[in-house]
């Protein structure tokens, strides 16, 4: 993280020290850089920190792999219809190679015509698809994300953590890591989700 400093009002010790005298001002700034040792020593010790590496949760967590499933599942049916489409379309245009010399202008036209508009109803479906594949696809990730920060936070006041980070950790030791832990609560919520159905 990057702190800026550029909000805090700047300091002249200048004009301080007409308010304080130097002895006095010399006296609390050594008393300060005294106590703050010992102020982040007690801070640090009573500060129980956790971290969660989100990527691995949301790749290894069983409601992952059941919400991919689910899109697979329900999206599977107009993949395969678009490839039928395209398959369709290519045996025309391999038609209309073969026998471009047989055929009449006008059977030429209309065949030329039908391929246009099949290559044009493909495409109008590719793009349908990829909307509609996306938005599910943020949906279910959404509710993911959402499963997951409940469960983080859910687990984090049991436990009695005063902070949980996740992204933008450079580094974090494996004795402040929970990620393992995460996972095997969302896969044990998992498994009684799935076991009562």
């Amino acid at each position: 993280m990057r702190l800026s400093f550029s909000n805090f009002p700047s300091v002249h010790f200048s004009s301080m020290s007409k308010w304080i005298s130097n002895g006095l001002a010399s006296a609390l700034i050594a008393m300060l850089l005294t106590l703050s040792p010992m102020l982040a020593a007690q801070t640090s010790a009573d500060l129980q920190v956790g971290y969660v590496n989100p990527g691995r949760v949301s790749d290894e967590a069983p409601q992952a792999d059941a919400a991919r499933r689910q899109l697979q599942e329900e999206f599977a049916p107009r993949d395969a219809e678009i490839l039928s489409m395209q398959e369709e379309l290519r045996a025309l245009e391999d038609r209309l190679a073969e026998e471009r010399l047989a055929l009449s202008p006008e059977a030429q036209q209309d065949l030329q015509r039908d391929i246009v508009n099949r290559r044009r109803r493909i495409q109008r479906q590719q793009e349908a698809f990829r909307e509609d594949f996306n938005m599910r696809r943020n949906e279910a990730l959404g509710d993911l994300q959402q499963r997951i920060l409940r469960v983080v936070s859910d687990f984090a006041e049991e436990q009695g953590f005063d902070l949980v980070v996740s992204d933008g950790v450079v580094y974090a030791s494996e004795t402040i890591n929970i990620t393992d832990r995460i996972i095997e609560r969302l896969r044990l919520q998992y498994e009684q989700q799935n076991g009562n159905e």
